[in-house]
């Protein structure tokens, strides 16, 4: 992987600061006039819905999705297709936007452009400030309505002014207190396996930490009953919390059974057994812009001990609450909905994920997704009730989460080549825990059906599906065995660190590779001239020949940034120099190895990047809309609408107008004439 500074990092100098004095915990509460509820976009992340797999309109239909059937009784529901590069960013931002990638500028997640270095990430793609065309919010409000957002990517910072935000999903507005596993370091070979997977998105904090366990001479708590101990010291977003792993058991066997959590050594804040989690404490954590004063966050906390074992080995999972006034809009929305809501659990997992590597982490993957949805879904209400919009966007991203771990996709999915591999017991479980997932959406709007009335709109759609991931693909190896890249790996952390000014090709984010004959060290500038497309075609050859050892190659197609606007409807500032899909079960990585292996198989089993919607059904989405003159029960067919169509549809049902200039057109089908 890349040692690159994180664009979760990268924004804190510059908008952190402002967001530290701005969103005062002490702000005032905001009373907000009554009005009506005109809609609710319910746009959960990664939720596929397809004809002949994962049949949700189906499930309905069989009393599965109780309050998705009625929606479908009372209006009109299909599939909705998504844009390349096929992921979050990019989708989210057209399906606000009802444009292209082209015109709303987003490309990828972390995007680089010219005259900024490649070690670094230029532009965030979750940002709001990163996008060129106006997002849904912006548009309705300046039509008289007051929109409340929801953990939606890309809507943060703040645009609005006066609606309400809650967490825009990395999009370095306030403090993102990821979850932290803490592990024992042993002798660090999981440590250089997880390399800079360990890291949020590959390259900013650390999700988890490594570390060795510690004296009890300055605890002052009574450990009667461990026959063995051990102190751990597990410190994160700017607060220690310590613990004591005890062994219970009267035998010559070391093996944890219990974790007592203090914060100061003297006082006992919880205490849990094997696979069982705390209850929400109060804590302290920290929060400022490089260079700042730290601010004083009061947050809580709670701990699940994973797993332990011989040797001294344990994995302790820490969840902090991730609702403070520094992420909401008004400051004063937070306060509001803690006392209604409690803590927050936005999603499960990371990204990367983390809840991966032990069979006891599905477990413990499992209880973080309930919680989570038990929050969003308690959410609905006091979004409603106490801030009075009359639009609310909210997204929830577990089912992106779920599909994309180890545990699932592989074993319903009979396109993955390990299908084969699971037995029918073990794929029926795998199939009642995604269709508890699907119940769990269901149960949100149910929520939302709770607090809206005849003249409410409900739509659910998503941003992409997912499929299966069968093989790994290392290009940067490929280009290093080639002479074109060059790299040194820690031995300590297994993470990897280019040479730049010796490196001419290097692949980047999801589908690109950046080209310079004369090194990519300093500002990235785009070459042209006979010896820079010498060396792209080089590079294209050598991407063309790649193929795994049963002769199958995973290029789907390659493009030269000069036809990424065409092909791709990519922003040709925001795209390498050459642009590349892989096909539908193999997955691009940017990880490097000192062993030079190329195709892998990866723990994870589901992935949607840099794949081309149209080659995929799996990366289909529902698209389903309710309310005043909408059709009643009316199927929109199997071929599937566009993404960029949803936002001018929405806008029409609410009487507006979509502007001019965006590539979306009315989905005229589901209303009445």
């Amino acid at each position: 992987m890349l040692q690159r500074c994180s664009f979760l990092c990268f924004f804190l100098a510059v908008s952190l600061l402002g967001c530290a004095s701005s969103n005062s915990p002490t702000a005032p509460e905001v009373v907000y006039p009554d009005r009506p509820l005109k809609a609710y976009w319910f746009i959960p992340d990664g939720l596929r819905a397809d004809p002949n797999l994962f049949t949700m309109y189906t499930w309905a239909n069989e009393g599965k999705l109780p309050n998705i059937k009625k929606l479908m009784d009372s209006g009109a529901y299909g599939y909705s297709r998504p844009v390349f590069p096929s992921h979050t960013p990019v989708n989210f931002a057209t399906l606000l936007t009802g444009s292209y990638p082209l015109k709303h500028g987003i490309a990828d997640g972390p995007m680089h452009v010219e005259g900024k270095p490649l070690d670094k990430v230029a532009v965030g793609g979750f940002r709001s400030t990163a996008r060129r065309t106006k997002a849904a919010w912006t548009l309705l409000e300046e039509h008289g309505e007051r929109v409340a957002i929801v953990s939606v990517p890309g809507s943060t910072p703040p645009e609005i002014q006066n609606g309400v935000v809650v967490r825009g999903r990395w999009g370095n507005w306030g403090p993102d207190y990821a979850a932290v596993n803490f592990e024992s370091e042993g002798d660090s070979a999981q440590r250089k396996k997880q390399g800079i997977s360990n890291k949020l998105f590959f390259f900013g904090s650390s999700l988890t930490k490594y570390i060795r366990d510690e004296p009890l001479d300055d605890w002052s708590i009574n450990l009667e009953g461990c026959q063995r101990a051990r102190g751990i010291q597990m410190e994160s977003w700017g607060a220690t919390v310590y613990g004591v792993l005890c062994d219970s058991t009267v035998d010559s066997h070391e093996r944890f059974d219990r974790l007592i959590v203090s914060l100061d050594k003297r006082s006992i804040v919880a205490t849990v057994g094997l696979g069982e989690t705390s209850d929400w404490a109060p804590i302290t954590l920290a929060f400022a812009a490089d260079g700042a004063t730290p601010a004083k966050v009061s947050s809580h906390f709670k701990v699940q001990l994973i797993k332990s074992g011989d040797q001294g080995f344990f994995r302790v999972r820490v969840l902090y609450d991730v609702l403070n006034s520094f992420v909401t809009a008004p400051p004063s929305v937070a306060a509001t909905l803690e006392r209604r809501t409690g803590p927050m659990v936005d999603f499960a997992d990371n990204f990367p994920p983390q809840l991966i590597h032990y069979n006891e982490d599905k477990d413990a993957y499992l209880k973080e997704q309930d919680e989570s949805f038990r929050w969003h879904t308690s959410v609905v209400n006091p979004i409603v009730t106490s801030f009075k919009p009359s639009v609310v966007i909210h997204d929830v991203y577990n089912p992106n989460q779920m599909l994309t771990s180890r545990w699932w996709l592989s074993k319903v999915d009979p396109t993955s080549r390990r299908y084969s591999g699971w037995s029918a017991t073990e794929r029926a479980e795998a199939w009642k825990e995604l269709l508890g997932m699907y119940q769990h959406i269901d149960a949100v709007l149910g929520e939302v059906m709770k607090v809206a009335d005849e003249s409410t709109y409900i739509i659910l759609s998503s941003d992409h599906g997912n499929i299966p991931l069968d093989r790994s693909v290392r290009v940067n190896n490929v280009l290093a065995e080639k002479g074109l890249l060059r790299f040194t790996v820690n031995p300590t952390t297994g993470a990897a660190e280019i040479d730049w000014a010796h490196t001419r090709a290097v692949f980047l984010q999801m589908c690109h590779i950046y080209i310079n004959p004369r090194g990519l060290a300093g500002p990235y500038v785009r070459q042209s001239g006979p010896e820079y497309q010498k060396l792209r075609d080089e590079v294209s050859q050598i991407i063309r020949e790649m193929a795994d050892k049963d002769g199958t190659r995973p290029l789907d197609k390659i493009v030269n940034w000069e036809d990424a606007e065409r092909v791709f409807k990519l922003p040709p500032d925001r795209v390498g120099d050459l642009v590349i899909a892989n096909k539908p079960g193999f997955g691009w990585s940017e990880e490097m190895t000192a062993d030079g292996e190329v195709f892998v198989t990866p723990l994870i089993t589901g992935y949607k990047q840099a794949l081309i919607p149209e080659h995929s059904e799996g990366l289909l989405t529902p698209f389903l809309v309710s309310g005043p003159g909408i059709k009643k029960n009316v199927f929109l067919g199997q071929k599937p609408i566009r993404h960029v169509d949803q936002l001018p549809t929405v806008m029409r049902m609410l009487g507006i107008e979509p502007p001019a200039g965006i590539d979306g057109k009315v989905v005229e089908r589901v209303f009445e004439r």
